[in-house]
């Protein structure tokens, strides 16, 4: 894998924010749900069918797309895992490939919003923008930006 001190060794006054934390466990929840959904699409009536109780109209949107679901479920989990492990670990590839996935997602809310697919997608809207303006805010930036210095 990768050496253990290089993940939780910083250098003196780049403390992992709270808030950094956080986005990583985020990304790793995107990971696993996405993840769940590739597997329970590529096998129906499988032992994961019930999670789409939660949402069958996500269900029948994405069971409309055929075989490109699966496909770009699994591109979603992947990206989110590489995030999560880019945000964990200081990576400023992973804050940038964090950012382009709320940048994504908040393009997904705000479409579905104006064209009326999804209206429960309001809610999303000011919490990804949120969520923008924390990672913009000077404290993570410059965390990404020493972490990367001392790991290099």
């Amino acid at each position: 894998m990768w050496p253990r001190s290089r993940v939780a060794t910083l250098p003196p006054g780049a403390a992992r924010p709270l808030g950094v934390t956080a986005m990583s466990a985020l990304f790793v929840s995107g990971t696993l749900a996405s993840g769940l959904a590739a597997v329970s699409l590529v096998t129906p009536g499988g032992y994961l069918e019930p999670i789409w109780r939660l949402n069958p109209a996500g269900h029948a949107g994405l069971r409309a797309l055929g075989a490109w679901a699966p496909v770009i479920l699994a591109a979603v989990c992947l990206a989110c895992a590489a995030a999560g492990y880019g945000f964990i670990t200081g990576k400023r590839w992973g804050y940038r490939l964090g950012v382009a996935l709320l940048l994504a997602n908040l393009a997904g809310d705000l479409l579905n919003v104006a064209f009326g697919i999804e209206r429960r997608a309001l809610v999303g809207i000011p919490i990804v923008a949120l969520l923008l303006w924390y990672l913009s805010s000077p404290t993570v930036r410059q965390y990404f930006r020493s972490a990367e210095a001392f790991a290099a």
